[in-house]
């Protein structure tokens, strides 16, 4: 149920949202964080710092890396 419920949010947050990925980055931020509680605040900044310095587009990095800790 929690893979459904990932999906459908960064669906939404994927249509919605323009500007590139650190435009995404608030979006993910209040679905994971606050919205769901998937994952704490720090967890969250830690997860945004290791996808910053790792190759590829930011957004893509977080909404992977948020997906794999709150499963």
């Amino acid at each position: 149920m929690i893979l459904l419920e990932l999906f459908y949010s960064f669906l939404l947050i994927g249509l919605f949202t323009f500007g590139g990925g650190y435009s995404m980055i608030a979006l993910i931020q209040s679905a994971v964080v606050e919205e769901h509680s998937w994952l704490t605040a720090q967890e969250f900044a830690d997860i945004l710092a290791i996808s910053q310095i790792t190759p590829g587009p930011v957004g893509i990095n977080t909404a992977a890396y948020a997906g794999y800790s709150a499963v």
